[in-house]
């Protein structure tokens, strides 16, 4: 079946590919949506992740994801204020996408870590 969608503003075509690849496709997104399936909620749990997202990319990549629907954030903290951030249904539906590139790079590529794709727990509840 063919869902017609209001283009999305921010997309260069068409293609869901590309839509998504509008959203997720840098070098940095998927890592801060991986750590999130890991627990990783709050900004420095993030930016502290074993690949050191620099800040400036990392608060970059959140506005993104929750612009696009993936994430949403909530204050923990009143004074001074601080968030915690969250995966949406839409974000918590890329767990298999990223066992999928999980699998595939301890298939194909070199000098990684092999790692059981279920390491991501892809099942959370909403938090």
């Amino acid at each position: 079946m063919n869902v017609v969608r209001p283009p999305n503003p921010i997309s260069r075509s068409r293609c869901p590919v590309t839509c998504a690849l509008d959203i997720l496709g840098d070098k940095w997104t998927l890592i801060v949506v991986r750590d999130m399936f890991l627990g990783k909620r709050t900004y420095s749990e993030l930016q502290n992740g074993t690949e050191k997202i620099p800040t400036n990319i990392l608060a970059d990549r959140l506005k993104r994801l929750e612009a696009g629907g993936i994430i949403r954030k909530e204050p923990y903290q009143q004074r001074p204020v601080r968030y915690g951030y969250h995966l949406t249904q839409k974000g918590k539906d890329l767990g298999p996408v990223l066992q999928e590139l999980i699998k595939w790079g301890c298939k194909h590529l070199s000098n990684v870590a092999i790692v059981d794709p279920s390491v991501l727990n892809t099942n959370t509840r909403s938090t």
